[in-house]
C-alpha cells in the first residue's frame, strides 16, 4: 500500500528459525525484540519461524548471518546487533554496544 507521501522505502526482513523441540521460542522472541528495538526504523519485520532438529538460524533477506552449529552456539545480543548492522548499514554507530568492553 502506498502512503499519502509516496511509496514506502524497502526495509529488510529478518527471519529467526528456532527449534520447537528444544523450546527456543523465548530465546528467539527475545532476540527479535532486541533487534526491533535497536533497528526500529530500519527493519520491515522480524519473523519467527518454528523448526525442528536443533535448528537456530538468523537470516537477513535470506542471507544467513548466524547458524547455531556453524557458529558454535547462540549469538550474544551485542554480536547479533553488530552482524545485523554490518549487513544493513556498516557505517552506523551502535553506541554503547560498539563500545562495551573497550573501557569506555
Amino acid at each position: 500500500m502506498l502512503s499519502a507521501i509516496g511509496p514506502t522505502p524497502f526495509r529488510p526482513r529478518i527471519t529467526i528459525t528456532y527449534c520447537t523441540q528444544c523450546q527456543w521460542l523465548l530465546r528467539a522472541a527475545w532476540m527479535a525484540q532486541e533487534l526491533l528495538s535497536t533497528f526500529r526504523d530500519d527493519l520491515g519485520e522480524v519473523a519467527l519461524r518454528p523448526g525442528r532438529g536443533g535448528v537456530f538460524v538468523i537470516e537477513v533477506e535470506g542471507e544467513v548471518i548466524w547458524e547455531r552449529v556453524r557458529d558454535g552456539g547462540f549469538p550474544d545480543v551485542k554480536g547479533l546487533k553488530q552482524r545485523v548492522r554490518d549487513r544493513l548499514d556498516p557505517g552506523r554507530d551502535l553506541g554503547h554496544v560498539d563500545r562495551a568492553g573497550r573501557g569506555e
